[in-house]
Order: C-alpha cells, then structure tokens, then sequence
C-alpha cells in the first residue's frame, strides 16, 4: 500500500526549471565563485570607464534616485545608494559572522583566537606605517585607513584553487583573520571617518539601539520587528553623520544567537508532535480541510525554526545575495578607474599609490607573518594543525587583496578629492593583483599535493 502512495506534487514545469537550476545553484556553493565574480565585475567596470561608454556609466552613477513621500524623502544618487544603502545590508551580514565567530566559532576559544588576532592586528598596525611613512602628511594622509583590509572573498576564492595543497585549517585561519580585521576596519570607519556629528539623528539612532536590545532580551525571534526598527536606524545613522554602514554592524549585535529549544528538547518535543499529526491524518488526509492536521504541521514548522538560533538563519538566508549580489554591484560602481595610459608612470608612483600599494603587498606581509611569528616565539600560541610558517607567509601574502572594503575607505577618504581616489583605487588593484599572484604561487611551489 505505501508503494502506491504519491508523496510529493510535482508542477508541470518543475522537473525543466530544476534541470535549469541545479547547475545554477551547484556553480554558486562552489567557493571560488565569489571571487570569479568579484573579479569579472572589475573588469567589466574598468572595461566601461575606459570605452566608449566611459560617460554614460559615470553619469548613470550619478543619477538621482528618490524614495519615500512628500515631506519625508530620501534623494541621494545611485553611486550612494549602493555605497550606503546595499552596503549597509553586506555590513549586517559581516556583523552576523562577527558575532557568530565570537561566541561559537574560531574566536570563541581563547587559546585558537590568539594567532589570527594578534596576526590581524599586526595585518593592520604595519600598513598604516607604510602609508604613513610615504604620506606623512597633507590630504593624502586622509587614506591611511585604506591598506588595512583583507578582502575575504577574494583571499579564499584563491586558496580554493590551490585545493588538496593547503590545510583546511589554513582557511579556517585565514576566515578568523579576515574576520578580525574587518571588525578593526569597522571601527576605523566608526571614529576616523565620520566627519559631523547630528545630536538628534544619533540620539534616534541610539533609541533604536535600545529597542533592537530590548526586542532581544524580550525573546522576540521573529526577523520583522528587527528589519523594521533597523531600517529606522539607518536613516537616523544615514542623517547623523556617522557612516550609515555602521547600522548593519550595530543591528546584527542584537539578533539573537540563542534558539529557543534546546536541540534535546526539541527532539522529544518532535516525536509528540509526530503522533498527534498520525493520530490527526487518521480522521482525515486532506490536510486542506482537515484544521487539526494543518494546525499541528503548522506547529511543527514552528518548532523547526525555534531549535535556530535567528542570527544562523539570517546569515545563512543573506549570505548569497550578499556575496553574489551586493559586492559585485559595489565592484561595477567603484572600480571604474580610468586609465590614462600616456600618465601610467606618474600615476604608479603617485604617493598614495605607493602608499596603498606598499602597504598592502610589503604591510600585510611583514605584518601578519611578523607578528605570528613573534607570537609563537614567545609562548602566546602554536601554529594549527597540519599548518606550517610556509603557509602562513602564503596567507600573509594573500592579506594584501584588499579590494572590497579598501575601496570603501577609500571612497571615504577622499571623497573630495576626486584624483587622490583614483590614485587609491589604482593601487588597490594594483596591490590586489600582486598579492593575488604572488601568494597563491608561493603556496603552489611549497606546498605538496595530497594524495
């Protein structure tokens, strides 16, 4: 008799769009796909403002757009909308992993935690030296913030490739790190780059941060009311002065890790719960007009949901559109450098070039390795498992892709000055490239393949 049951409905088009789509979603797990298309989005924006479309894609940046209604709008133009708005959205996501890695993940356990913060911390510390040794003053020294990023997406997309090569504890090192040094990228953000200070918006602002607190000690689980006062504290961020971003960073913190059942709980809660709904399928089988099925399936999904803690889902829910969306938008609209190949030479030797680029490739080296290596040399830690200093000079190498967020900070930066940014962002990619290049063969050439 169970043989002849129809488990499932299948639309009549379902199984063609799953023939179309499981490629698709197969081709997007893949890790190195962020990074692929990081990159193919900077060259379709470099190709665009170097062609005969240069002015139409500035210009289309430029555009205004409106949201909201008479007496209570917002106008800002499509480059800031992505730069404050969709990135806003990215910060949340980083925020999640931040909070997540800090209380359950790399960072939670001491003894693990050390090496890549103390290796983070030295991957920020020494590049602002090398910017600063090179731009010692003047408007130029408004960029020493931007050698300070690791691009995460990039580093790993590059380690993927190496495959059976690395560790995985390589990676998971490199993701600790990367973590750690976005969070000191945020601050940076937070008290360096803010240039006027709105009493009332940050006093808004500051009540929101109370009510997210409070709809998280309350137990509220339920993404809606969170959504909605973030979005509040955004626009009281966006009109305060300080950077708009930040909202995403500050809502993440107050989503809830917590679920809340307990795994065990849950388990005989679930096996009650699956003889009610055979107790109540017996009476009848349509679960369209039987209430008492539908009720208790209803609160089977209930109970699913409640064994997660609300932070995991969101992460996991926004990490896609977040990773294939949202930077490679941020990517188009901001790595649009004209290159005016007749003025190559003195734009290379540019002081914030130098700069940006020294402190990326020759920074994030010394650093990262530099102070890893001083951290086990004096007892603070050991190396992971399978992990040697070789593979830590790769990761310190790979440090210097700094592409996503040093060009935001960039574009904080100098964002009056508009030839000292394109100065910035020429060696961002500059120094993206060589640290790209030059880890990944290091690592080829000293590290064996695994059988």
């Amino acid at each position: 008799m169970i043989k002849n049951i129809k488990k499932e409905y299948v639309a009549p088009w379902e199984k063609a769009f799953d023939k179309v789509l499981s490629p698709l979603e197969d081709f997007i797990h893949r890790q190195t796909t962020s990074g692929i298309l990081l990159m193919l989005c900077a060259v379709v924006a470099l190709y665009l403002a170097n062609s005969q479309w240069s002015v139409a894609y500035h210009h289309f940046l430029q555009l205004p757009f409106t949201i909201g209604v008479p007496g209570f709008e917002l106008s800002k133009s499509i480059h800031h909308w992505i730069n404050d708005g969709l990135m806003a959205m990215f910060f949340f996501v980083i925020g999640l992993e931040l909070k997540r890695e800090i209380l359950v993940g790399e960072l939670a356990d001491p003894k693990q935690a050390i090496l890549p913060i103390v290796a983070a911390i030295g991957g920020m510390l020494v590049p602002v030296l090398f910017y600063i040794v090179i731009n010692p003053e003047g408007h130029t020294l408004d960029g020493w913030g931007i050698p300070m990023a690791t691009d995460i997406a990039f580093a790993l997309g590059v380690l993927a490739l190496l495959g059976s090569r690395i560790p995985k504890n390589l990676l998971t090192f490199l993701v600790a790190l990367a973590i750690v040094d976005d969070l000191g990228a945020v601050m940076v953000i937070a008290v360096f780059y803010t240039e006027t200070i709105n009493i009332p918006a940050l006093a808004v602002a500051a009540a929101m941060l109370v009510l997210l607190v409070s709809l998280n000690r309350g137990g509220i689980r339920r993404p809606l009311p969170y959504v909605l006062l973030g979005i509040i504290l955004w626009i009281a961020m966006l009109k305060s002065g300080v950077h708009a971003t930040l909202a995403g960073i500050f809502l993440a913190f107050t989503i809830p890790m917590r679920p809340k059942y307990e795994p065990a709980s849950f388990l005989a809660r679930i096996n009650e719960m699956v003889e009610q709904i055979k107790q109540a399928h017996k009476h009848e089988k349509n679960i369209i007009i039987n209430d008492e099925l539908r009720s208790r399936v209803r609160a089977l999904g209930d109970g699913v949901r409640l064994v997660q803690a609300p932070a995991q889902i969101m992460e996991r829910t926004l990490h896609l559109p977040a990773a294939y969306l949202i930077i490679p938008i941020f990517s188009l609209a901001n790595a649009g450098i004209p290159i005016d190949w007749n003025a190559l030479g003195s734009i290379i030797t540019h002081p914030v070039s130098i700069g940006v680029t020294a402190g990326l490739v020759l920074g994030k080296l010394i650093g990262i390795a530099g102070f890893s290596w001083l951290a086990i040399k004096f007892g603070l830690t050991s190396l992971p498992k399978e992990v040697n200093f070789k593979h830590i000079i790769g990761v310190s190498l790979m440090g210097g892709i700094g592409f996503t967020m040093s060009i935001f900070i960039a574009e904080l930066g100098f964002a009056h000055s508009a030839n000292d940014l394109l100065m910035a962002k020429t060696g961002v990619l500059i120094a993206s490239l060589i640290a790209g290049l030059s880890g990944f063969i290091w690592l080829y050439i000293t590290s064996e393949k695994k059988a």
